[in-house]
């Protein structure tokens, strides 16, 4: 029913890892427009929308719009075992999966399609309050500090600059940035806004700074936060995640 062939594992291997520390199975939609992932994790805190453009991929022929309910344990393990320079051949073959690794030799597995039910999450009725373009690094080193403080952190915005910062009962730890600075690329941000996060997740989703070196974060004051990871005309993953709303 279809045949999909990757010259480049990395938007693969690099990618789907990521997504299984968040989500174990999913329904991935392969259409002429190449493949899909749009699924929230069992707690409800969290979603994951995955998108690897058909323009990506070397060879895509598909019969018919598919969808494919995959263990992401099961697939991830698999594609660990890409290496650089081989190709990702993806295929149906009865209820299973077909994906052949073609480099220095010709390896084949084969994994198991599931049934699995998932609700499509009303992501297209977010309406975030502002929009920030920065450096994937700067993240990274703001949700690091923050992990060494305590378990949540706090995201600012507002027409001047950006602002991450975390507070434990004697400790704390801020990462500021106003426009102009080397690594902030664009503030849209029309009044303050504040929200805060857990670190559990943001420390799972910023690991997908290594599929692109900059980062889109959209969110609002107590709203869920959209991060944003974007290859040009091959792949896009965001992660949305809600906030952490206290009395204070």
């Amino acid at each position: 029913m279809f045949k999909l062939v990757l010259a480049d594992p990395e938007m693969l291997k690099n990618s789907i890892p990521i997504i299984a520390e968040i989500i174990d199975e999913g329904v991935f939609h392969i259409t002429h427009n190449g493949v899909s992932l749009l699924t929230p994790d069992r707690a409800m805190v969290s979603v994951v929308d995955f998108k690897l453009l058909s323009t990506a991929f070397e060879e895509f022929k598909i019969e018919k719009d598919v969808a494919l309910g995959l263990n992401l344990a099961n697939l991830s393990a698999v594609l660990r075992r890409a290496k650089a320079q081989d190709k990702v051949i993806l295929e149906s073959e009865g209820d299973r999966l077909r994906i052949t690794l073609l480099g220095g030799g010709k390896r084949v597995f084969e994994i198991p399609i599931i049934e699995t039910k998932t609700e499509k999450p009303p992501v297209d009725q977010l309406a975030f309050g502002g929009r920030i373009e920065i450096d994937t690094g700067v993240i990274e080193e703001g949700i690091a500090d923050a992990d060494v403080i305590g378990d949540s952190i706090i995201f600012e915005a507002n027409e001047t600059g950006f602002r991450m910062h975390a507070k434990g009962d004697v400790s704390s730890a801020e990462l500021h940035m106003q426009k102009g600075d080397s690594g902030l690329h664009e503030v849209k941000v029309h009044k303050a806004i504040r929200s805060q996060y857990p670190l559990d997740y943001l420390k799972k989703m910023i690991k997908a700074g290594k599929l692109a070196k900059r980062l889109v974060l959209e969110f609002g004051t107590d709203y869920p936060i959209r991060l944003s990871f974007k290859t040009v005309d091959k792949m896009n993953l965001s992660f949305i995640l809600a906030p952490r709303v206290t009395e204070d």
